[in-house]
């Protein structure tokens, strides 16, 4: 690390900032805090950047050189937090615009507003966050703490809240490397988050506070403990649990992941259905080469979402079609839309939903389920009456579909270990992929990522999904319209995939399950264990510096610069 007269130096500099600076600060803190997820895993600038938010909070917290009064402390934190937090989803999603140029004649008018408004309506949370913190805001440690405690407390919050959005969780930066990932088997990604807050913002706090004297070793020593430390037992329990990985396969089953990759301003064209769905068959009936081969040795066929952009089950030519593309014992699993009709005297469509729909020898439906998760604004319409008085239905492009009953089924699939089916953004809500206490042996992810183009964020999803497959101790079957699809083993590993953009199909065994994992068992349970025993450490020690300095303001000070 550098020495740290220069970085006191800058934290007292970030703390003296305000107005416009301070907000630019934080806004661009945020931003680059985005390079440490997927697709560029450069989790280490994390280490520079969340104590900038720290030391931005630190003078919010001031006025003047004083402290301002604690009552006005959270609402000024709370500002550096959201624009912090508004860099960070505006650097992080802003593919989001992406989808509103596939028919832009309709739809570009939109793009400003889903670009600014999603983000700053997420930093909310962030916002929350660190005026929860500043509420506790102490010298030294502690206040890292505060922050930590509270920002994996409004993580977990926004992936829950008005159906959540779990998307780019903190907790990712550390699920990368694949020995890193391991831990997400043991704590999931809000447990993760909570870790990663102190392991990338205490060290440099401690290291820019050490007094020049022989204490001040020992907390330089302290701060490089607690930066490689955690890191390296992380890293090193995962590789040995990679290396002792179970690399066993299901006897019997050999999968074919079609990606057609159809650029997505045709898919929903009705005089393209046609085309795509040949396409579809043609790619089914060739190997990995190319060659045509009759589905020969191939035990189940997986198709991405939507891969039948209308009803199947109401055209006979379809299905006729998908007989003669099977053979005895071969089995399709596709994603396509079902429709839900009405009675026999009003036989008019009733419902539309996004479907996975198991198909088995003559066409026969083997088995389906309707995704319950619907994404707001593409699938459904949020407060639709209100929306649509203003004129905004058109951003639900499609219509509306229907959601799906819950609890998520297990499908019973011939040949298959029973299975959990999630589609599309199904795949990003941790601890929700199991409905019940029946344990899956498989995670099935039809999706299409097509609406988002050549962007981070199909990379961002694909990665999501690996995580969960950690998470469960589940293998994990993908296949994506446009990418990336793949076959991941119960511990994230690639036994094949189509990257981005490419079109053809990968043949791929079944790994086995594990038996459950620690988060499989416990879900959040053990990060709110974790959460509650730092939030009691927190506690103790205000109590107890209440007790000892009942009138001491704990101040914040960087020795080197201010004299202190």
């Amino acid at each position: 690390m550098p020495d740290n007269l220069s970085i006191a130096a800058l934290a007292k500099r970030l703390a003296d900032l305000a107005g416009w600076r301070r907000r630019l600060a934080a806004l661009l803190a945020g931003a680059a805090s985005a390079l440490a997820m997927a697709p560029f895993f450069l989790w280490p600038i994390l280490w520079i950047t969340l104590p900038v938010l720290v030391w931005l909070v630190d003078g919010a917290n001031r006025s003047g050189g004083a402290r301002i009064p604690w009552y006005a402390r959270p609402r000024a934190a709370a500002e550096i937090g959201w624009w912090w937090g508004f860099g960070y989803f505006l650097a992080g999603l802003y593919w989001i615009g992406e989808a509103f140029l596939v028919e832009a004649e309709v739809f570009a008018v939109f793009l400003p507003f889903a670009v600014i408004l999603m983000p700053a309506g997420l930093a909310l949370f962030f916002a929350a966050a660190t005026a929860l913190a500043a509420s506790f805001w102490h010298s030294g440690a502690w206040r890292v703490l505060a922050l930590a405690l509270s920002l994996s407390a409004t993580e977990w919050l926004r992936g829950h809240v008005l159906s959540g959005f779990p998307w780019n969780v903190l907790g990712y930066a550390l699920t990368y490397p694949l020995a890193l990932m391991q831990s997400a088997a043991a704590v999931g990604i809000y447990g993760l988050t909570l870790l990663a807050v102190v392991v990338f913002a205490l060290p440099p706090i401690l290291w820019a506070e050490a007094p020049a004297r022989a204490s001040g070793r020992r907390a330089k020593a302290i701060a490089l403990v607690v930066a490689l430390l955690p890191l390296s037992v992380a890293a090193g329990l995962g590789h040995a649990r990679l290396t002792l990985a179970d690399t066993s396969t299901v006897s019997g089953v050999k999968i074919r992941i079609v990606q057609p990759s159809v650029p997505q301003r045709e898919k929903w064209r009705p005089e393209n259905q046609e085309r795509i769905f040949q396409d579809h068959l043609e790619l089914s009936g060739q190997d990995p080469a190319g060659k045509a081969d009759k589905l020969a040795g191939i035990t189940h066929v997986v198709w991405p979402e939507a891969a039948m952009p209308f009803a199947p089950l109401d055209t006979p030519v379809a299905l006729a079609a998908i007989a003669d593309l099977l053979p005895e014992g071969t089995v399709l699993i596709a994603g396509a839309i079902r429709v839900e009709r009405g009675t026999a005297l009003s036989p008019s469509p009733r419902a539309f939903f996004n479907s996975l729909l198991v198909f088995g020898r003559s066409a026969l439906l083997l088995s389906l389920y309707d995704k319950i998760d619907l994404v707001p604004f593409g699938e459904f319409l949020p407060m639709r009456v209100v929306l649509q008085a203003i004129g905004l239905r058109e951003l639900a492009a499609r219509g509306e579909f229907g959601a799906g009953a819950t609890p998520r089924p297990i499908l019973h699939i011939p040949g298959l270990p029973s299975a959990v089916p999630l589609i599309c953004y199904e795949a990003i809500f941790p601890g929700a992929v199991v409905h019940g206490s029946a344990r899956p042996g498989l995670i099935i992810n039809l999706t299409n990522d097509g609406w988002f183009g050549n962007t981070t964020g199909p990379q961002q999803h694909f990665h999501q999904a690996r995580v969960r497959a950690v998470e469960e101790g589940l293998p994990l079957i993908r296949a994506a319209n446009n990418g990336v699809s793949a076959a991941i083993d119960a511990y994230g590993r690639l036994l094949g995939h189509l990257d981005l953009n490419v079109r053809g199909v990968i043949d791929v065994p079944l790994p086995v399950a594990l038996q459950p994992t620690l988060y499989a068992r416990f879900g959040d349970a053990i990060f709110l264990a974790a959460w509650l025993l730092g939030a009691g450490l927190l506690g103790w020690v205000m109590w107890r510096q209440s007790h000892t300095s009942p009138n001491v303001d704990h101040q914040i000070s960087y020795r080197y610069v201010t004299g202190g």
